[in-house]
């Protein structure tokens, strides 16, 4: 395992069980960008580095009963947060690396990424990677319940020329991966970026 993957597992891992505690008013934010990203009914849709699953039960709605629920996490304790909130009966949980994902090419029709960014540790490699599990026309949606600002601010941080998550440099990041941005807001209570499988 890389030194990446233990720093992400040790940082989560220590936070897994007060994490839904910590942020309880983001249930809505996660439900307002899943009805935004456009899933249809028998949709089949992973949820790359889920954590306790908060985004679960939205997805699960979107795609139907016909439909597809994947989450997948890198630490197991955070996987274990969300069977205990109930999130395993909206949708199968998957111990794996986003970086290498143990599913065929375009099996999927769309990722939901809430968080995620930030945490790869090669992001042109790892969107290319959701990029090959998703068929040409899938989406993927980039989300977090608060903006770029919100955040460096909660973390007591300046905001960077160098952030992936500013537009001037995830769109690129994004078309060198296989993807082409659709939509992108950066607002204080959500920020999330759309974009679509190139063909």
């Amino acid at each position: 395992m890389s030194e990446d993957h233990t720093h992400v597992q040790e940082f989560f891992g220590a936070r897994a069980a007060d994490w839904d505690r910590k942020f309880p008013q983001d249930g809505p934010a996660f439900a307002a960008a899943v009805a935004e990203f456009g899933l249809r009914p028998g949709d089949r849709v992973l949820d790359a580095g889920c954590g306790t699953g908060r985004a679960l039960p939205a997805l699960r709605t979107a795609v139907g009963p016909t439909g597809t629920v994947l989450g997948a996490d890198l630490t197991p304790r955070m996987l274990a947060a969300a069977q205990r909130a109930g999130r395993a009966a909206e949708g199968a949980l998957l111990l794996a690396d986003v970086a290498r994902l143990p599913l065929r090419d375009g099996v999927l029709d769309a990722v939901f990424a809430a968080g995620l960014i930030a945490h790869l540790p090669d992001p042109g490699a790892n969107l290319r990677e959701l990029a090959r599990v998703v068929r040409p026309g899938g989406g993927l949606a980039l989300f977090h319940p608060i903006g770029r600002a919100a955040l460096a601010a909660r973390h007591g941080r300046e905001l960077t020329a160098q952030d992936l998550r500013a537009e001037a440099n995830l769109r690129p990041l994004l078309a060198g991966s296989g993807w082409d941005m659709a939509s992108y807001a950066d607002e204080d209570a959500r920020f999330l970026a759309l974009a679509v499988r190139r063909g």
